[in-house]
């Protein structure tokens, strides 16, 4: 019992002295709504009292519809049919961090729960492929139903950012809940892993995918891995 109460005694004073007042985080996305890499993040938190923080954050991500599917093409390439847009979201977002278990100053996992919530602006890009008019000739443009009807015409999509330029913008809000893992074994930088639920909904409907339901709203379950800094 002696050691035991000591022991604990130690860690609660290594985590006394494991105090921060900021910190910044960068990391990479992975959800349910995006491909194999969903997009980036980015936050800043200051300190309101011992357990509680509040953050600034932001999100780029990349938003796809669930009815995609990916075929590979003759040349090797791999294109989505009947895809018709890109929607990228921009998410600036303020929110509040409760750390439920602290850890100690180099050792341990520390817990929190985090809510955040914020304004949205999406990007609607055009969906460029490479289409084969003729043995010798092809274009590149949107994605278009009524012209682009075979799929085996379709030799890929177009440059990265190609479109771009044409973009249409919608309006939207987007609010998640989270727990936030956080480890390492320094104490001016952690790594930390966030899962949780995120909503989002624009003013309107979202034109990505041709023959299938387009929506407003879109929800997803999603981890970052975030490396950061703290003072």
């Amino acid at each position: 019992m002696f050691f035991f109460a000591t022991a604990g005694l130690a860690q609660r004073d290594d985590a006394g002295d494991y105090e921060y007042d900021r910190e910044v985080f960068v990391g990479v996305n992975k959800n349910t709504n995006g491909g194999l890499i969903g997009g980036i993040s980015g936050k800043m938190g200051t300190r309101i009292n011992d357990e509680l923080f509040q953050f600034y954050g932001l999100d780029l991500m990349n938003v796809r519809h669930p009815k995609e599917v990916r075929y590979n093409t003759i040349l090797g390439n791999s294109y989505v049919f009947g895809k018709q847009n890109h929607l990228y979201s921009i998410r600036p977002y303020y929110g509040r961090e409760l750390i439920l278990f602290k850890k100690a100053a180099q050792q341990g996992v520390q817990v929190s729960a985090l809510v955040a919530a914020g304004p949205s602006l999406g990007i609607i890009a055009p969906y460029i492929i490479e289409y084969s008019i003729s043995r010798t000739e092809t274009v590149r443009q949107q994605y278009d139903p009524e012209i682009h009807q075979s799929r085996f015409n379709i030799l890929g999509t177009g440059r990265v950012f190609e479109g771009l330029g044409d973009s249409e913008f919608a309006i939207g809000g987007n609010a998640k809940a989270a727990l936030f893992f956080e480890f390492g074994s320094f104490r001016s930088s952690v790594m930390g892993v966030e899962l949780g639920y995120q909503f989002e909904g624009f003013t309107r409907e979202i034109p990505i995918m041709v023959g299938a339901q387009n929506r407003s709203i879109f929800h997803s379950a999603y981890f970052t891995f975030y490396y950061g800094f703290r003072k």
